[in-house]
């Protein structure tokens, strides 16, 4: 078990990641049976988040994508009527955690955090990290985060240092695999508390005595706010809550025993917007053919999940120490908030030169 943990951890490791071909030759796959896609996600360091929305289709039958590049915001604040919120872009690898006993952010300082700014990492592979990320199921706004639920009164709102996470990688890329952090973003200070129905944040460098501050508010067509820390501005990253399915993303993921960990190629489904999905296991045959045969009157409404945005996630590839390929047992249903069902699967893990960051998958509506 020990060693099944080393390799796993191993090639999960948010520096170098790598891959093998896809255990199933490319097929030529009929129009009838569904459309292939190639998600912008950029390459081998995989820079950009990807959102798609299945039933947005253009005259040529591509479902609109929505992308932006992975740094390009560092929180999300929620913007749903039941809860106050605050999300870490989990793409960048970024952790936070509450300073005791600290509720001037004005008197914190860099000296005063030494020892906590040792355990605030994500990839460190101490069980302890877990508690510094977000809840992973995405499960909001019931779920775990590491930034407190902002509460109505400001003192009750705490002082945090956040680990900025990490830069786009720059450099080359070994052939087949793939690097998914970079340089150090450095370390912030934050306080967050409400400000009506929206918040109000102060943040800065760990010695800075004066703050820069920002008010959020709330979006109700849109399941976050989202604010860069570096630029002092908020940004438009996902699309409207009903507006997107599945995205294409690096995500900082759960691993029994060992804490949390960057995973490259990694899919999300839009639980917040209503999207529901499970798993198809083909036991023997074709999947191929499995999943062209597939169709509504197959759906088993009871498996679809609701409450993990994992669903997908990493399970569509396979790891190990001998690389990376696409599965070749298993495709994917969804339901989107409009209640159309998919059928999803996944046929391309690199391109044709074997370089990753180049997914592709086959999807039809069942009718």
């Amino acid at each position: 078990m020990k060693k099944i943990l080393f390799y796993l951890l191993v090639g999960s490791s948010f520096i170098a990641q790598s891959c093998i071909n896809d255990n199933e030759d490319p097929v030529a796959v009929p129009p009838s049976q569904g459309r292939i896609v190639d998600p912008f996600i950029g390459g081998d360091t995989e820079p950009n988040q990807v959102w798609i929305d299945l039933s947005d289709v253009n005259a040529d039958g591509d479902p609109k994508q929505t992308v932006n590049q992975r740094t390009d915001w560092d929180l999300a604040f929620y913007s749903g009527n039941d809860g106050f919120k605050v999300v870490l872009n989990s793409s960048i690898t970024m952790a936070a955690a509450k300073i005791p006993n600290a509720t001037d952010i004005t008197t914190v300082k860099d000296s005063d955090l030494t020892a906590l700014k040792a355990k605030v990492k994500v990839g460190n592979y101490n069980p302890a990290n877990s508690i510094y990320v977000d809840d992973v199921t995405g499960n909001f706004p019931s779920g775990y985060t590491a930034i407190e639920d902002i509460k109505a009164t400001d003192a009750e709102n705490g002082v945090y240092l956040v680990n900025m996470g990490r830069e786009l990688y720059v450099g080359n890329v070994a052939l087949g695999s793939v690097s998914t952090g970079g340089a150090e973003r450095g370390w912030m200070k934050i306080q967050v508390v409400r400000s009506g129905n929206g918040y109000k944040i102060k943040y800065g460098g760990l010695n800075d005595t004066t703050m820069k501050e920002a008010t959020i508010n709330k979006s109700g067509n849109y399941n976050y706010s989202f604010f860069s820390l570096k630029s002092g501005k908020e940004v438009i990253i996902q699309p409207e809550k009903n507006k997107w399915d599945i995205s294409f993303s690096v995500f900082t993921n759960l691993i029994e025993g060992a804490g949390s960990y960057s995973y490259a190629d990694f899919v999300l489904t839009n639980t917040m917007g209503k999207v529901g999905a499970y798993e198809v296991k083909v036991a023997s045959g074709s999947t191929i053919e499995a999943f062209n045969k597939f169709e509504k009157t197959d759906v088993v409404d009871s498996k679809l999940v609701y409450n993990d945005q994992r669903v997908i996630g990493g399970g569509w590839r396979e790891v190990g120490p001998s690389g990376y390929q696409v599965m070749g047992n298993v495709f994917y249903i969804i339901k989107d908030a409009e209640g159309t069902y998919y059928k999803l699967r996944f046929t391309r893990l690199t391109s044709d030169e074997g370089v990753r960051g180049h997914s592709a998958f086959q999807y039809k509506a069942l009718k």
